[in-house]
């Protein structure tokens, strides 16, 4: 009976966490369409990405103690997310519009510390957490870049739910407009190894809870 309530449990943790990620992701790839504000939204949606990623990943990657889970847990997210910016897609908006966070490298940069430090756990926190949270801004801003025009596209094609009172009039200079990539890694490097050691500590209590 514990091993078939430790599977279920285990299983239903990472389609949560899986899906609220990709919950989280359908607005976290859309800072483009926030035209006034998009590298202020680009920092903050960097830190709930890495946040999710970490999380999730980490709590997997514990749990089975095989390097290449986390890459597997980044499979699931981009899978996900790729069929939540389908609805984007269905809605109109021209393909080479749609932006897809990039989770895999980062994913697998969590594997490699998790590998190359023989599994020690402390290790994965602090350096596959650093790596996450530096690696992630950066990899999503090579995507952006890929993305056709976004700021005219973003104008051309406006937000569907974006309310009235935040139509853009004329631009506003965000505060963090100058270096997104580097305020989302630098703030993802420090965040991360908390994330990360969350999703450790969330496999330790679903132990707890299940041999309980």
């Amino acid at each position: 009976v514990m091993v078939w309530l430790r599977r279920c449990t285990h299983y239903l943790f990472i389609v949560v966490v899986a899906v609220n990620s990709t919950l989280l992701t359908i607005n976290a790839g859309d800072y483009i369409f926030y035209t006034d504000w998009a590298w202020t939204s680009f920092t903050v949606f960097s830190i709930s990405r890495t946040l999710m990623l970490a999380v999730g990943a980490t709590y997997y990657l514990t749990f089975t103690g095989v390097p290449g889970t986390a890459t597997y847990y980044g499979l699931i997210m981009t899978v996900y997310t790729w069929v939540a910016k389908g609805a984007w897609f269905a809605l109109g908006y021209p393909y080479d519009f749609i932006v897809t966070p990039i989770w895999l490298p980062s994913a697998m940069l969590l594997d490699l510390a998790y590998w190359a430090t023989k599994k020690n756990k402390h290790s994965l926190i602090l350096f596959g957490g650093v790596l996450v949270g530096m690696s992630l801004p950066l990899f999503n801003m090579v995507n952006l870049i890929t993305v056709a025009d976004p700021l005219e596209t973003a104008f051309k094609y406006p937000r569907p739910t974006l309310p009235p009172y935040m139509t853009p009039i004329e631009p506003q200079v965000g505060k963090f407009y100058n270096s997104p990539v580097a305020l989302g890694a630098g703030a993802g490097a420090v965040l991360s190894v908390t994330f990360t050691a969350l999703g450790c500590k969330l496999n330790t209590w679903t132990y707890r809870w299940m041999a309980a």
